[in-house]
């Protein structure tokens, strides 16, 4: 007569709810960090949004969106903010550029943190069954 096993587990793994799926940050615009750029030049050297639009030869509001990424300056309205701020459009645009590299690298590390959280998750499920049991046979 064949005997059968009857298997418990010796510990249960409770079962965790999946978290929620969170869409990767955006890439940053070009708009929105040349904006935080022209506003922290601004606000280093003390000027009110009047005094640099005035120099600029634009609106204060016009600049306002500009440094809060609504508006695509032309370059030529790029050049004329940055002479506005007593730097040239080439320094200009290595800052941009580099605010723009730093920020990047920050989206990418999230990215891969995110990557690697969601590949333990995936080992959890799949290794859930594993573990010490104990057998106990039924006559």
């Amino acid at each position: 007569m064949a005997e059968r096993a009857k298997v418990t587990p010796l510990r249960r793994v409770p079962a965790q709810e999946p978290l929620p799926r969170q869409a990767p940050p955006p890439e940053p615009l070009w708009r929105e960090v040349l904006g935080h750029r022209l506003r922290a030049l601004r606000v280093d050297q003390r000027e009110t949004l009047s005094e640099t639009a005035g120099r600029a030869g634009i609106s204060p509001q016009y600049l306002s969106e500009v440094e809060r990424g609504r508006k695509e300056p032309s370059s030529e309205m790029i050049a004329a903010l940055a002479g506005a701020l007593g730097t040239t459009l080439a320094e200009l645009t290595v800052q941009v550029a580099g605010d723009l590299h730093r920020q990047q690298g920050i989206v990418t590390e999230l990215r891969r943190q995110r990557r690697t959280a969601n590949e333990l998750r995936r080992q959890q499920r799949t290794s859930r069954g594993a573990g010490p049991v104990m057998l106990s046979f039924a006559a």
